[in-house]
């Protein structure tokens, strides 16, 4: 990990920045060709000044960015650069050799904001095309004598050719300002995630500061009117970038003095769900998720449970894992600019541990429900697969079988017509054959009902409030087919709730009444009996719940005394 730089380091870049307003100062009042050398200097020292202050505070805060560094070179870059206003050979020669090279500076720092570092291929390309035009193309310019009598680089005095390449240098300094401004701009705003204010702040101003700078070159190149006051605007624009800077460090300071408001905010949370929000206003980015580890699982989930990846969650945002004693609790993603608040975000996720931890806690738990669910649900599912396998070996098999015995009696029965004796013990058989065929498919019926699959909810019902003990009114409201597993759960609800009215209401008639009301599934069994049915110890209706439940939904059962009995269940569709 990178040091901080020395106090004996920071005070003498300091004193060094304090030499070079003042050396300014002194170039531009004795300067023979600068006019208003005392705006002149000022507007550059409101650069220069700011920029190596705020390089100074970036580097102590975040030593391993080289942000701070990078922002220290362009506030002396653009110093240097000011050597051109004397008339002494070698110092005009090194400051015409600079010239325009603290304009490629700020584009490499804006672009790199805010690790320092060019983290994009594009962004590279044009850092580099910038880098060339102000060094390698202002080189070759001094080599054909292009910048007055004082250049002492000049070879061969060739002022045109000289002129058309200073020309061709700002065109192509403005192309990649312009660039870079649309790059920063379509990225402080892509994205459907909010990023913190003062990070949108200080991305536009750096954005219009190379907008004003492509807007100088382009006038410069092509001896447009108001040269001066573009000139002019363009400093105070350039001035303005690190100011915003160190503005927003400042309100980072106030907001770590907030820590204290952060933690009573945590202790009132009533769930995980105050949790992200207290955290996403004490780091100030709306865009802040939280997933939480569950070491039984070795995965990353989501407050409801549901496993979640890193890497695709992020999108785009920096990923912070959080520890307590050691022990991986959660991972928070953010917004990369919360990392310019190193301070900050120390302070809040350690204030924040306890918190986590208990929110891990609740996720776990969730997905300990889910994966419950889930179980119950494939348990069911296997029960419905293996009564359908049941259901269609007894139809396949033994009721085939029986149905082939009956037609063989028929043909014996051909072959016996003399012997009265046979002929009844012939239709005895044939009766037992046909009560054994009734009584398998009752119960083939029972284990599944094959009506239910061949021709659907409806006509399954119509079936069963046929058969009922008591008139049924059947009501099914159903503009499709369900999902084969929904409508067997409403099958057997229905089922079950009229053998109960059967046996135990003492009713007189009952309703069946199916829909599907906002996206559920409501199947209701009302009856107008004697009430008090037992739903605790009732195996039916318990196990009825179970598969609703197991579906996600919920079945409900009223049952008052002398009121009659009232079985709603409610099961989502999707």
């Amino acid at each position: 990990m990178a040091r901080r730089p020395s106090r004996l380091v920071v005070a003498t870049i300091a004193l060094a920045a304090v030499g070079a307003a003042v050396s300014t100062f002194a170039l531009a009042l004795t300067s023979d060709h600068v006019r208003e050398p005392g705006l002149q200097a000022s507007l550059m020292v409101w650069i220069t000044f700011p920029s190596v202050i705020g390089g100074l505070v970036a580097w102590w805060r975040r030593p391993d960015s080289r942000f701070g560094p990078l922002m220290i070179t362009a506030g002396f870059l653009l110093s240097l650069s000011n050597l051109q206003w004397t008339d002494a050979d070698l110092p005009h020669t090194i400051g015409t050799a600079f010239d325009l090279v603290p304009a490629a500076v700020f584009l490499h720092l804006f672009l790199a904001y805010p690790s320092g570092r060019i983290e994009r291929r594009l962004d590279r390309w044009l850092v580099v095309v910038a880098y060339f035009s102000a060094v390698v193309l202002q080189f070759a310019g001094m080599l054909l004598g292009g910048f007055g009598p004082n250049n002492l680089l000049e070879v061969v005095p060739l002022g045109s050719t000289a002129k058309t390449l200073l020309q061709l240098q700002l065109v192509v300094l403005s192309a990649c300002a312009l660039t870079g401004a649309a790059l920063l701009g379509w990225r402080t705003r892509a994205g459907r995630r909010a990023r913190p204010w003062s990070h949108a702040f200080l991305m536009d101003s750096f954005a219009l500061a190379l907008i004003m700078i492509a807007v100088l070159f382009t006038t410069g190149a092509f001896s447009g009117p108001g040269f001066e006051t573009i000139r002019r605007v363009t400093l105070v624009m350039l001035g303005l970038a690190p100011i915003a800077f160190l503005s927003g460090l400042l309100r980072a300071r106030l907001a770590r003095a907030a820590v204290g408001d952060f933690v009573i905010e945590l202790q009132t949370a009533s769930g995980p769900a105050d949790v992200r929000d207290a955290l996403a206003r004490a780091l100030r980015d709306d865009s802040l998720a939280l997933v939480y580890w569950l070491p039984e699982y070795g995965t990353y989930a989501d407050l409801e449970g549901g496993q979640v990846s890193l890497s695709a969650e992020a999108g785009g945002r920096s990923i912070r894992v959080i520890e307590r004693d050691g022990i991986k609790v959660a991972a928070m993603l953010h917004d990369p600019s919360v990392e310019d608040e190193p301070e900050l975000l120390e302070s809040v996720t350690a204030a924040a541990e306890i918190a986590l931890e208990n929110a891990r806690l609740h996720a776990e738990l969730r997905a300990r429900l889910e994966e419950l669910h889930g179980s119950r649900a494939r348990v069911i599912e296997a029960g419905q697969k293996e009564r359908q396998r049941l259901e269609r070996n007894l139809h396949d098999g033994a009721q085939q079988r029986l149905i082939a015995l009956s037609l063989e009696l028929s043909l014996l029965e051909e072959q016996l017509d003399a012997d009265p004796d046979a002929q009844h013990r012939l239709d005895q058989a044939r009766q037992e054959i046909a009560v054994s065929l009734e009584e398998l498919r009752a119960v083939a019926h029972g284990i599944h009902p094959a009506v239910l699959s061949g021709h659907g909810l409806g006509v399954a019902l119509e079936t069963i409030a046929a058969g009922a003990a008591v008139p049924v009114r059947l009501s099914v409201e159903l503009e499709s087919r369900l999902q084969e597993r929904l409508e067997v759960a409403a099958y057997y609800v229905v089922s079950e709730g009229l053998a109960n009215i059967g046996k135990h209401a003492q009713a007189t008639s009952a309703s069946v009444d199916v829909a599907r009301v906002n996206g559920h599934v409501v199947v209701e069994v009302i009856d107008d009996g004697v009430g008090g049915a037992n739903t605790e110890d009732g195996s039916g209706l318990r196990g009825l719940a179970d598969r609703v439940e197991a579906l996600g939904g919920r079945l409900r059962v009223w049952t008052p005394l002398s009121g009659g009995t009232r079985v709603r269940a409610d099961i989502p569709c999707a």
